[in-house]
């Protein structure tokens, strides 16, 4: 039997080595001990921070996602597919999803579909994000007062994601 690369142990001197383990003084095993825990507490820390951050970037992708949607539904209802009752409702959820999506890039978490140029630029990256915040706010009370027809053609002038998902936004794999 090998202990820690030491030579082959067998039989008398196996023995001797149970023994002087055995007997070794309390100070000594208990600081074995609590070297063994600490290293034990640091692999599951480590594990932790990365599930963490892996919940950090799905949950940044899903908020992303959500603004992706509801401009999907609002094409629809500019192209007649769908009922136009319900179009200020989603540049409301646009707006308030936006603020979401500002709190879910604060943690300084790469990775996901995120460029490092998130973090380096926050000032910029941040500004974008309230501008989008705003514009659709404004873009939902137009909408309630003057309707779909007379605001669905600002839509793609006034939120403009494809300018900062070329700065910031990793292309997507092939």
């Amino acid at each position: 039997m090998r202990l820690l690369g030491r030579e082959e142990l067998t039989g008398p001197a196996l023995q001797r080595r149970a023994y002087e383990l055995e007997n070794e003084p309390r100070s000594v095993r208990l600081r074995r001990t609590a070297k063994g825990l600490a290293l034990a507490a640091l692999l599951a820390a480590s594990a932790i921070a990365a599930a963490d951050d892996q919940d950090a970037i799905d949950y940044r992708r899903h908020v992303m996602k959500t603004l992706g949607e509801q401009l999907a539904a609002i094409d629809m209802i500019l192209a007649k597919k769908a009922p136009a009752d319900s179009f200020a409702v989603h540049l409301k959820v646009i707006a308030a999803t936006a603020t979401q999506a500002k709190k879910a890039f604060e943690p300084k978490i790469q990775g996901g579909s995120s460029k490092p140029e998130v973090w380096s630029n926050w000032p910029d990256f941040a500004r974008r994000l309230d501008g989008l915040v705003a514009s659709s706010d404004e873009l939902a009370k137009a909408a309630k007062d003057a309707g779909a027809a007379a605001v669905g053609p600002k839509i793609k002038s006034t939120l403009d994601c494809e300018s900062c998902h070329k700065v910031y936004m990793l292309p997507p794999k092939p």
